[in-house]
């Protein structure tokens, strides 16, 4: 109830309204069943924008403090993040990250749209990186389709570091579904699951146009971060561009 509160009355329209959005290749996303929404991530705005144009609700997993802060603020946070179709993860260590890994397979189980971010974070500088491999076990263990998501634009509304969301045109891309059946039985295999994620990563660099970079974006934020500080780490061999033994380098956008 609060989930169609939240997108039909109280933050939909407006969101609508002051953001339009060019949106295509919906008649990809199944009318029932589990189905991954695998997408890039641009900003925090992708969460909002992306399940409003989605007739079936979506769920996100989102990091534990959202909904553990104390007081009146860690309340509304609480009961804002719970209307828009996110539930906690707890990243703190190992076995809560397969508890995470447990409710995602389970809400796919009971017929659920789960909206992920293989990427793990938000890209630093609007490329697309190396996704972590939890997307492919989830999809394995659960037997469900994996529909590639471009965002576009999200970045120039929201910026990293940014309190203000500015008003720009978006794109939204729901690519054709990834069936990854022939794997199945195979969950567990990190040969398999990372040949999985390098699929669903390509179909993501295809339909979005973004440059890719083969390292893990939380790197990348490391390098940059160091950079920033006047500090010179050893930059990874991929970090240019991507592993050349696996997919083209780039695709032009």
């Amino acid at each position: 109830m609060l989930y169609r509160l939240m997108k039909y009355v109280l933050l939909g329209p407006l969101l609508r309204l002051l953001w339009p959005t060019k949106v295509s290749g919906l008649e990809n996303i199944p009318a029932r069943g589990g189905a991954i929404l695998a997408s890039n991530h641009l900003a925090v705005a992708d969460s909002f924008f992306m399940p409003l144009y989605v007739k079936r609700m979506v769920t996100f997993p989102a990091k534990q403090e959202y909904f553990t802060e104390k007081g009146v603020k860690g309340r509304l946070k609480k009961w804002f993040f719970t209307g828009v179709g996110q539930f906690p993860i707890d990243r703190s260590s190992g076995s809560a990250a397969q508890a995470a890994l447990d409710t995602a397979i389970r809400l796919l189980r009971d017929g659920r749209l789960l909206g992920i971010y293989p990427e793990g974070t938000r890209s630093p500088d609007a490329r697309l990186y190396k996704g972590k491999t939890g997307v492919a076990r989830i999809a394995l263990e659960a037997g469900v389709p994996v529909i590639p998501v471009a965002m576009i634009g999200t970045d120039k509304v929201n910026p990293i570091g940014s309190k203000m969301w500015w008003p720009r045109r978006l794109e939204i891309r729901f690519g054709a579904p990834l069936d990854f059946s022939r794997y199945e039985g195979l969950g567990g295999d990190r040969f398999v699951e990372r040949s999985i994620t390098d699929e669903i990563m390509y179909a993501l660099m295809e339909l979005s146009g973004q440059e890719y970079v083969d390292i893990y974006a939380a790197k990348a934020k490391e390098l940059l971060a160091a950079e920033a500080a006047g500090v010179r780490p050893a930059v990874p061999a991929q970090a240019s561009g991507l592993d050349a033994d696996r997919v083209p380098q780039t695709k032009a956008g």
